[in-house]
């Protein structure tokens, strides 16, 4: 097969190099972003291969389909930027990569986490400049606080174990809680105005949906715990970005770790450092010293970046020989 992969990086072209190995596709790479403007590119190809941020709306797939594209293999766990729908009605597979490496991003998420509670990112600022002072740079410790889990999925689950290591109490929420389970992954599933209340630290690890969009919102930050710290690795537009401003001015919430953000499109994965940022809304989460930002990172690990592959070739595998797709997505 012809594979056109888009929004494609250095470190994807080696893994998805070394993972075609077993299969000898033709790979084409294109460091644009799949979208309206630059489906032609995607002429002469079988399949298409996008990344979180591209954009699948219906013309953007009616013009695949009228190129002869037939599957769309992205190769991340997101698929809202897809028109499940339209590719329905067009015929165009839809398949998805739904877990690569849980520990990648619940490890992450407590590299953001420690980062804010012990200030390391300010120390490191200081002691570059010279500065040994440990004026305001008190912290807290996790031992003994409460952990709560918005979604309890394969990485909700992992950042549970990581949270139980730390001696935290665990609080979960879910929309279909695996109680029977609880104890086993050290939680208790609670309703999610409980879990707001109680939680000294809020991990966010749900997919979006209409229905989770905003699910942070003024609302919600202000039923939370007073200087309580949220955690996004999961989907940006969870968090309504003014009023997580507004929280963090007002010091209703006591820090935030984002590796996500609510427009990041063409701002996360580029070099903008010669140019000024246009988004007001980040800019300002920028200037808070309890603000950690990190540009989607979460899964960039070796052992995730080749199980990202591995399974995208897998679907591709199955699709050209007709067998059922496991990983697929669909209206």
């Amino acid at each position: 097969m012809r594979i056109a992969v888009f929004d494609s990086k250095r470190y994807d072209e080696t893994s998805l190099n070394a993972a075609n190995a077993r299969y000898g596709h033709e790979l084409v790479y294109f460091g644009d972003r799949l979208n309206r403007n630059t489906v032609p590119l995607a002429a002469g190809f079988d399949a298409v291969c996008p990344f979180v941020n591209d954009t699948l709306d219906a013309s953007t797939l009616n013009a695949l389909a009228l190129l002869g594209v037939k599957h769309v293999a992205l190769r991340c766990a997101g698929f809202n930027g897809v028109d499940l729908a339209a590719a329905k009605q067009l015929g165009i597979t839809v398949t998805r990569v739904p877990a690569y490496s849980p520990e990648a991003v619940a490890e992450h998420l407590f590299a953001l986490l420690l980062t804010l509670v012990r200030k390391t990112h300010r120390a490191y600022t200081r002691v570059r400049d010279g500065n040994f002072s440990l004026e305001g740079l008190e912290g807290f410790n996790l031992n003994g606080r409460t952990f709560g889990v918005i979604g309890a999925g394969k990485i909700g689950q992992a950042a549970m174990r990581i949270a139980n290591g730390f001696g935290m109490r665990v609080l979960a929420f879910d929309r279909s809680p695996d109680t029977k389970h609880a104890g086993e992954l050290g939680c208790t599933f609670v309703p999610l105005d409980e879990l707001l209340r109680e939680a000294d630290v809020v991990s966010l690890h749900v997919p979006l949906f209409p229905e989770t969009r905003h699910l942070i919102n003024a609302g919600s930050l202000s039923t939370m715990k007073r200087g309580a710290v949220i955690i996004n690795t999961s989907r940006g537009g969870l968090i309504d970005s003014a009023a997580l401003v507004n929280a963090l001015k007002s010091g209703q919430i006591g820090g935030v770790g984002l590796d996500v953000y609510e427009y990041e499109e063409g701002v996360f994965f580029e070099d903008l450092s010669g140019t000024a940022l246009q988004d007001d809304t980040l800019a300002r989460l920028m200037t808070f010293p309890n603000v950690v930002i990190t540009s989607h990172q979460g899964y960039l690990t070796h052992e995730a970046l080749t199980n990202i592959a591995d399974t995208v070739f897998d679907n591709l595998d199955a699709f050209a020989k007709g067998l059922p797709l496991a990983n697929a997505v669909s209206a």
